[in-house]
């Protein structure tokens, strides 16, 4: 038994997932994400071009097609899953995983998002930054101290020591100059915006509305969400992932949540190993693995 971890944006890059593309479930999903994103999903992962894998609907797209098709194919392999989490992103993956979310129905929802989140982004602009060696107090005492009039909150709690935090350009760039007067150390992070804030208010309205229409099944293993480390509860998907985008991402806390339900195994669905490497930064005890490529799947042992 194993718990499957699925990955979030900002990994990707040309060739990932090129080498699984005949995987019959890898196929699946990219042709699911192909047609909702109105995309050639292969294409784009086949091709070398960096800038357009970047572009916020095509790395989603992809990022998630991955999880997804990687997820199922270690599924039809005799994996038996315990237990899911995903970091930011990677939450819809879990979701579908576990067939709260069927195919069509979680590309949908994923391009309502990520044409919401575009958006909020342009009516208000906003960055992220990583904090390195970071601790939760120092982070809120520089978010009071350079916040001023604006938006600067902590937006992901990856692992001991790591902490992200989200706001309007401003108030970033004042956390950016102070930093190390609180003891820490500063990355801005490549993204479009200020996720996991306030200022995607009005993406999470988008989003509200569009769950509010659709149904959504009982996950059949577990899936520990972003917000509170808590399972997934079909009736409080409306709130449960619009909350998510103006929320922190608490993947340290998922991480422990699912370690005191038992699980000791923990496989990363997806590109890049970010989770692998994070989980052991959380508890160097438990078992790591990454599954994004195709000789990682061919060494896979139930």
């Amino acid at each position: 038994m194993a718990a499957i971890m699925c990955s979030g944006q900002g990994a990707q890059k040309p060739g990932m997932g090129a080498d699984l593309l005949d995987e019959p479930e890898v196929k699946e999903a990219f042709a699911c994400a192909s047609d909702a994103f109105d995309l050639d999903l292969a294409a784009v992962v086949q091709g070398d071009d960096a800038a357009r894998i970047d572009e916020a609907r095509a790395s989603q797209a992809a990022t998630v097609a991955l999880s997804v098709g990687v997820g199922r194919a270690l599924m039809a392999r005799g994996l038996d899953v315990a237990g899911a989490i995903g970091f930011s992103l990677g939450q819809i993956s879990a979701l579908c995983l576990a067939d709260a979310l069927s195919l069509e129905q979680t590309f949908s929802l994923l391009k309502v998002r990520a044409d919401a989140m575009a958006r909020a982004c342009a009516a208000q602009p906003g960055a992220m930054l990583a904090l390195i060696g970071a601790d939760e107090q120092a982070v809120r005492a520089l978010c009071a101290a350079c916040s001023e009039d604006g938006v600067l909150v902590p937006a992901n709690y990856n692992c001991p020591g790591q902490i992200v935090v989200s706001g309007d350009a401003a108030a970033i760039g004042r956390a950016e100059a102070r930093v190390r007067e609180f003891g820490m150390r500063a990355r801005r992070l490549n993204t479009a915006g200020a996720f996991h804030s306030p200022l995607m208010a009005q993406a999470a309205d988008e989003l509200r509305a569009w769950c509010e229409k659709t149904s959504f099944a009982e996950p059949r293993f577990p899936v520990i969400c972003n917000t509170d480390a808590t399972p997934f509860v079909a009736g409080e998907a409306a709130d449960r992932l619009s909350r998510h985008l103006v929320s922190p991402v608490r993947f340290d806390d998922g991480i422990r949540t699912l370690r005191a339900r038992g699980q000791t195994r923990f496989i990363e669905a997806g590109f890049g190993g970010v989770l692998f490497n994070l989980v052991k930064r959380i508890d160097a005890t438990l078992m790591r693995e990454r599954m994004g490529t195709r000789d990682e799947l061919d060494a896979f042992v139930a």
